[in-house]
């Protein structure tokens, strides 16, 4: 699939994202079986698959055929980011066949003090025909992102960022914001575990929405009800 084919299928969709990291349940060194949750993903309906890792990224294209946005999650000693933050992590998600790849673009410290204007420059300079998602935590990031011409904008970090902790603006306010300035598709993610959130996302102007752990990461989803139990939730 080209870049529009790509764009086109995810379109007021549910992408399902399917990761496990080393301290969660479902992660196994020695082959990946995520790829069983992007069976199930694509089985319901998802047109792509959001993962973390090259041997994910492999092991789910080859079960499911679907576009993969591909993603290294690496920390550096002298960085903040951790979503792809070199060219080493964009080089290996283009040789493992990663049709989108996903990196940080907040206004984080970045390794060797590089900016992320920088950065997105020498990717594309490299791979001039990458299909980047910028994952941002603010409006601010999206803004700029959208000039440093990547081709979709999504709030994933929207929390977890001191910056956008202190701007207090919800991840639905924040798609609101930035599809009202941005003519490339916004996609909706983090902290998304409803139904009805999805369709707000949507409703809201939301190109596509990515939902991972109300759906694949059980550990995660069992604590919330244990908690609920106990009157903690």
């Amino acid at each position: 699939m080209d870049r529009e084919e790509i764009l086109e299928s995810i379109k007021d969709s549910v992408i399902i994202s399917c990761q496990a990291l080393p301290n969660e349940p479902l992660y196994v060194e020695e082959k990946s079986i995520m790829y069983l949750m992007a069976r199930a993903a694509k089985i319901a309906g998802s047109p792509a698959i959001r993962t973390n890792g090259i041997s994910d990224v492999i092991a789910i294209k080859k079960e499911t055929g679907l576009p993969v946005i591909g993603l290294i999650k690496k920390h550096y000693d002298d960085s903040d980011v951790y979503i792809t933050p070199t060219m080493k992590e964009v080089d290996e998600l283009v040789e493992a066949g990663s049709d989108v790849i996903a990196l940080d673009c907040t206004f984080l410290k970045r390794p060797n003090e590089e900016s992320i204007n920088d950065f997105i420059k020498k990717i594309k300079a490299k791979y001039p025909n990458i299909i980047l998602m910028a994952d941002i935590s603010t409006y601010e990031e999206g803004i700029n992102a959208n000039k440093c011409g990547v081709d979709l904008i999504g709030t994933t970090m929207n929390g977890y960022t001191e910056q956008s902790i202190k701007a207090n603006v919800t991840n639905l306010e924040l798609v609101k914001m930035l599809v009202k300035e941005i003519d490339i598709p916004i996609i909706a993610e983090g902290r998304i575990h409803y139904p009805h959130q999805v369709k707000e996302m949507l409703d809201a102007g939301a190109y596509s929405v990515v939902v991972g752990g109300a759906i694949t990461r059980p550990l995660e989803i069992a604590q919330r009800f244990i908690s609920a139990a106990k009157g903690e939730a």
